[in-house]
């Protein structure tokens, strides 16, 4: 159970600074293509930001505390922090791409953990996410294709 918890705790890092570092894109992409690659960005962040909570939920169910300083968030976490700002959207996908990948192989982890400690409803809801990632995976590769 320790290695679950574990791994639950880095998806919820991880997905956090994803989150926050698309949040920064929306905020600061400029160039021809603004209004496209910012309401991308917002959906994105959104999704992210609406997968925070019910992580920390999931590691709270577990009996164990949620990460919840931004120092405890930033040791768990293998996304590392960017400052691409501007028309460097190529730049701002592609680290976004990267991040993705991230996360889609920390909740495979932890999809394979909570198998193994036969924690279905955790199980389904990493499911979900995982989902949610391939998605959001195709949609930053077909983005990086236009820009």
């Amino acid at each position: 159970m320790d290695e679950l918890i574990l791994s639950i705790k880095k998806c919820l890092a991880n997905t956090f600074v994803f989150y926050f570092k698309t949040h920064g894109f929306h905020w600061n992409v400029e160039g021809i293509n603004f209004p496209t690659y910012h309401a991308f960005f917002e959906a994105l962040y959104q999704d992210l930001y609406g997968a925070i909570d019910p992580l920390a939920e999931e590691i709270r169910a577990l009996d164990t505390y949620a990460p919840s300083g931004l120092n405890e968030l930033y040791s768990n976490a293998s996304i590392s922090d960017s400052d691409i700002k501007g028309d460097n959207i190529k730049d701002m996908l592609e680290a976004a791409l990267k991040d993705n990948t991230i996360v889609v192989g920390c909740l495979t982890t932890s999809l394979t953990l909570a198998t193994r400690e036969n924690k279905q409803g955790l199980v389904n809801f990493l499911a979900d996410r995982i989902d949610a990632h391939k998605k959001h995976e195709w949609m930053i590769r077909s983005c990086i294709k236009g820009a």
